[in-house]
């Protein structure tokens, strides 16, 4: 399973349509195999969804995401995590043991940038 996350400096980036990071992390077996931080090249919104799709994502941690993006990860069959804050590496941790706590609060009914 490929997980990604929105990075900055170790950490969830808060807002999704405006992240430049993802550390996108290999997991099997219920253990990350490998991890890399990748540029988002200056994608943004529906961009992010297209990059993310490109690179195979199955699932995405973030902070704020607006439904609208939710419902276009779907589209492409990514499971969105939102409302995650703190450590990126805990964070995956968490969601493959099942312990993740989402915060669908963090997601707003749209954005005008969407």
């Amino acid at each position: 399973m490929k997980i990604a996350v929105t990075y900055d400096n170790g950490q969830i980036w808060q807002h999704f349509g405006k992240t430049e990071y993802f550390k996108l992390y290999e997991v099997t077996a219920s253990k990350i195999i490998e991890s890399r931080v990748v540029s988002t090249e200056g994608a943004s919104h529906h961009g992010l969804a297209d990059f993310l799709a490109a690179n195979k994502v199955e699932a995405v941690i973030c902070g704020g995401v607006g439904a609208p993006m939710i419902e276009r990860l779907q589209g492409f069959g990514i499971k969105a995590y939102p409302g995650i804050v703190g450590d990126a590496d805990q964070a995956v941790e968490s969601l493959i043991t099942g312990t993740l706590d989402v915060n669908t609060d963090a997601v707003h009914s749209g954005c005008h940038h969407q």
